[in-house]
């Protein structure tokens, strides 16, 4: 053999090992991204071989499958009350990636988790039968807040203080997830959803924190008395009225010029909801503290997951003095999520005990059996002492005996709570947001329940926007449901 066949010869088994490189590459390195490519049609016909698991509330299914007339997908995904619980389930489409605790849980109901197969299911490599996702909801706190929301644009998060458990979640405007399943139609809903000003593909409960106005003032609250600036709710503060905000001209106003609001209790503060006391008070607590009891409630955690990950609610750092005293207000750069001032009211009355929310109680295989139970990994932390919860709850329910949250009144339950009427927009231009966050414990039942509620917007005039107008009546629905079974 000549020098030249050789070298031919060997450039061509060279050829020959790069291709087989390549090949190796794409089947064992890249095979998974492309199965897992949404562009993949075979993903879908696969998920859509057989029916579904199912997302359970209260014992029934709120999902099913249903047979298709033609085409490679030879089923789809229906709802039960599709709109009242979209915020829960979110939904699975043949046409988009799932959402919510249908994509969370996509492993589960579709059948491929590894911990559905049987043995059988091994050896004969068949796709295991699929297993079921059994929520916290109760339908009747969910519906309440539902129906009492409406046509407003807002949300609503219901959580069992002991437990943590997440009795509701509901974000308006809803949609129906029904419309999204069927590949052949789902187009056209999407685009409907996704260019409709209100967004009510926007799971507002979990993921749309927004300024908390006066809500806030709880935290505030909380971590005067826990640090020891005041010893109890009772004793007078400092406050001159009006407060100027420090370095500035400008006077913190209060909503009622003829509140009594000057050197004003921590508990009259909250009963008129004075400004002045509570952004005085932030100054002398000053950023680092209400920061450090922020934090302790829940703000700034990027990684709450319910197990739906919820957005990031907000006490901001780096501030000038004026700027912490209007954060005192629930205003400046704090943000919150109906999810978060639910977990505010539920960690006061739960004895300053904070347990993790959850909307998920178990995860099951076809057979029932139980493969996660999130109910028994649901940890608990003492951020406020109980004497600091017991006086914020005392206080909370002056507010609603006698003060800005009368319209949360339920007869034969104790209820606390704290509105809040939050600025929105550059100066003040748009609507307020109306807050209302509370607790209710029931003396014959014993029963318990925190609530949070924002109305974005309604059709209240502006002058009539208030957390104890609009949000308080929400609260309220959704208490009785909860304690008055």
């Amino acid at each position: 053999m000549n020098k030249t066949i050789r070298r031919a010869s060997v450039f061509a088994l060279l050829l020959v090992f790069a291709l087989l490189l390549r090949a190796t590459w794409v089947q064992f390195y890249e095979g998974r991204a492309l199965a897992d490519d949404k562009s993949n049609r075979r993903n879908a016909i696969e998920t859509y071989a057989e029916p579904l698991g199912n997302i359970i509330v209260a014992g029934k299914a709120i999902t099913g499958s249903a047979a298709t007339s033609g085409g490679d997908l030879r089923y789809k995904r229906t709802y039960t009350d599709g709109a009242l619980y979209a915020a829960v389930t979110g939904y699975a489409s043949q046409a988009y990636a799932p959402t919510q605790l249908e994509g969370i849980y996509a492993d589960v109901l579709n059948g491929t988790d590894p911990r559905l197969k049987t043995v059988l299911d091994t050896v004969t490599n068949r796709r295991a039968d699929p297993g079921d996702v059994i929520t916290t909801i109760d339908p009747r706190v969910q519906k309440a807040a539902y129906h009492a929301l409406g046509d407003k644009k807002g949300a609503a998060v219901a959580i069992d203080p002991k437990t943590g458990q997440i009795l509701a979640i509901v974000s308006t405007p809803s949609y129906d997830p029904s419309s999204l399943t069927d590949a052949n139609t789902a187009g056209t809903a999407w685009k409907k959803l996704t260019t409709d000003s209100d967004k009510p593909l926007v799971n507002r409960a979990l993921r749309q924190p927004l300024a908390p106005g006066s809500t806030f003032k709880l935290v505030v609250a909380a971590a005067a008395l826990q640090d020891g600036l005041y010893k109890s709710v009772d004793v007078p503060t400092d406050s001159v009225n009006p407060y100027m905000l420090p370095g500035t001209r400008t006077p913190l106003k209060n909503e009622s010029a003829s509140a009594p609001c000057e050197n004003a209790t921590i508990r009259v503060a909250l009963q008129y909801s004075c400004n002045n006391v509570f952004g005085h008070m932030a100054v002398q607590l000053g950023q680092d503290k209400l920061k450090a009891m922020a934090d302790r409630f829940g703000f700034d955690d990027d990684s709450l997951d319910v197990p739906v990950r919820a957005y990031t609610s907000v006490y901001p750092s780096g501030m000038d003095k004026s700027s912490t005293a209007l954060t005192g207000i629930g205003q400046f750069d704090v943000t919150a999520t109906p999810l978060q001032m639910a977990m505010v009211s539920a960690a006061i009355a739960n004895g300053g005990k904070l347990v993790s929310p959850h909307m998920v109680s178990q995860v099951t295989d076809g057979g029932g059996n139980v493969l996660k139970d999130y109910d028994d990994d649901a940890s608990s932390t003492q951020i406020i002492s109980s004497s600091t919860a017991e006086q914020l709850q005392s206080a909370m329910q002056t507010v609603v005996e006698k003060g800005t949250g009368t319209n949360a009144l339920i007869d034969g339950v104790t209820v606390g709570g704290k509105t809040g009427t939050a600025q929105n927009g550059e100066n003040n231009s748009k609507a307020p947001y109306a807050w209302f966050t509370s607790y209710g414990k029931s003396g014959s039942s014993g029963e318990e329940v925190a609530v949070a509620v924002v109305v974005e917007q309604s059709d209240a005039a502006r002058s009539e926007v208030s957390g104890n107008g609009l949000a308080a009546p929400v609260a309220r629905a959704m208490m009785e449901a909860a304690l008055k079974k």
